[in-house]
């Protein structure tokens, strides 16, 4: 198949993947909370990436840099997803999903400030983009107009917190892959998020039974965490064989599938800044990946 069809499917099948995820995310996050959203999801998504390993497996070596690494990434990504599924939880999806797009300029800022990477004009220029185009579609604009009152829409601050940790664990990330490869990579920080989430809700009040939930429910969160996985896998698979260059701001621009998915499927409202806001910066991440 021709390296660019496959780089034009695989950043489809990321989009896609990802943005239906976030949108199901937000849904089960109201319905059940965030924390057994996640667990369930990600418990799912392990079983699904170790069935890729045994089909896709290649030789990788561990050492004690590498499993602090996968730790600390799981730490991260359990953060991350969290505080996003909580601001999904009391928040507006369509709203919450764009602001997540501030995770993309974390991960620049950092990959700046702690590995030495550089900025292109044009992707400088995305930033900006998110930056402004967030702005506009976190604040409440009708109070601000109505009331002289600066407030914030429900979940954006969660958001924030989410898209710093998230930020962080794609430069992690980043460094094991390069140590043992992709798929290794995704297999153990999974399996270390379960494990996480597992002894956390021993110590804590958190509790991640859904035997009281209907079939619907839980079949729908199992399903999440393989599309999820899935993603992760085409993605990857893209990169390898395909062109970043292409693969890269289709895969990212996930959050026009999550509003949509709102906007048609929930009914949301939204003011015209605000769909603004998320024009420009679902644009903005676009633009980074150029």
């Amino acid at each position: 198949m021709d390296a660019t069809l496959i780089s034009l499917i695989a950043g489809l099948g990321g989009m896609f993947g990802w943005g239906v995820y976030d949108f199901f995310g937000g849904v089960y996050s109201k319905k059940i909370g965030p924390y057994k959203t996640l667990f369930w999801s990600q418990f799912s998504g392990v079983i699904f990436a170790a069935l890729l390993f045994f089909v896709f497996t290649t030789p990788f070596t561990l050492t004690l840099q590498t499993l602090a690494l996968l730790l600390g990434a799981a730490l991260l990504y359990s953060a991350g997803y969290l505080f996003f599924m909580r601001g999904f939880e009391i928040g507006n999806i369509s709203i919450v999903a764009a602001i997540m797009n501030l995770w993309a300029v974390f991960t620049m800022l950092f990959a700046f400030l702690c590995m030495g990477q550089r900025l292109s004009q044009l992707q400088f220029v995305g930033v900006l983009l998110i930056l402004f185009g967030a702005t506009l579609a976190a604040i409440h604009w009708g109070d601000i107009i109505d009331n002289k009152k600066f407030q914030l829409s429900l979940g954006v601050k969660e958001t924030i917190v989410g898209a710093f940790f998230f930020g962080l664990f794609w430069n992690v990330s980043e460094v094991i892959s390069e140590q043992i490869g992709w798929l290794p990579t995704t297999c153990f920080v999974k399996l270390f998020i379960i494990v996480l989430l597992f002894l956390l809700s021993l110590v804590s009040t958190r509790r991640i039974s859904i035997t009281g939930e209907s079939g619907k429910t839980k079949s729908m969160i199992l399903l999440m965490g393989c599309i999820e996985a899935g993603a992760v896998a085409i993605v990857n698979y893209g990169l390898a064989v395909g062109d970043a260059i292409l693969i890269t701001p289709i895969a990212s621009a996930l959050s026009i599938v999550t509003i949509c998915m709102a906007i048609l499927v929930l009914k949301e409202k939204v003011s015209k800044v605000q769909t603004l806001g998320m024009v420009i910066a679902v644009g903005g991440i676009i633009v980074t990946g150029l």
